[in-house]
């Protein structure tokens, strides 16, 4: 009986765990414990570590057009999907995940300030929602793939820096589009 309610407690644990994310939050930034996942070889031995975070929206839609709408659009870290190689790991090498993380909240608020604009209705919803969100998460894409390209994977320490001042500024611009 005692081995049947371990394996059940232990099952419900892992699905805990697997569905836990952190959210995006001013002065609360990654740490190397986060990243559980396991260590991928597929992007060869120069792959230290991998961030895996993006958006997850919520909101309620009336089946009246007219009617007014709450989209909640939430930064996200996924830490069983992102991950690191231990020996490799160092506090540059941090820096540049959690940038990729603040990539991901930049263009979170630009999504946010548009939305706010733009869709007001179930029927704004219906219209714009998903043209605005495909458009930004093909811009935010380009984004990392361009930040990792011009950084080396954050190697070119010159090349990180102007990008860690960058997003820092973008950031503070967009400010008031900070989920709260």
């Amino acid at each position: 009986m005692k081995k049947k309610f371990l394996i059940i407690t232990a099952l419900m644990l892992t699905h805990f765990l697997s569905a836990q994310k952190i959210f995006w939050k001013e002065g609360a930034p990654l740490v190397w414990e986060n990243f559980q996942g396991i260590k991928n070889e597929t992007g060869g031995d120069n792959v230290v570590a991998y961030t895996y975070c993006g958006w997850m929206y919520t909101g309620m839609k009336s089946t009246n057009p007219n009617a007014r709408i709450d989209i909640k659009l939430q930064t996200v870290f996924s830490p069983e999907k992102s991950w690191k190689d231990p020996l490799k790991i160092n506090e540059e090498v941090l820096n540049h995940e959690q940038k990729h993380f603040d990539i991901a909240e930049l263009f979170a608020r630009k999504l946010r300030k548009e939305i706010a604009e733009k869709i007001k209705t179930s029927r704004d919803f219906d219209r714009y929602f998903k043209p605005l969100y495909n458009r930004y998460f093909a811009d935010y894409q380009k984004f990392q793939d361009r930040y990792d390209g011009e950084t080396r994977h954050g190697t070119n320490k010159e090349k990180q820096l102007e990008f860690n001042t960058y997003i820092a500024a973008e950031l503070n611009k967009y400010q008031q589009y900070q989920e709260s």
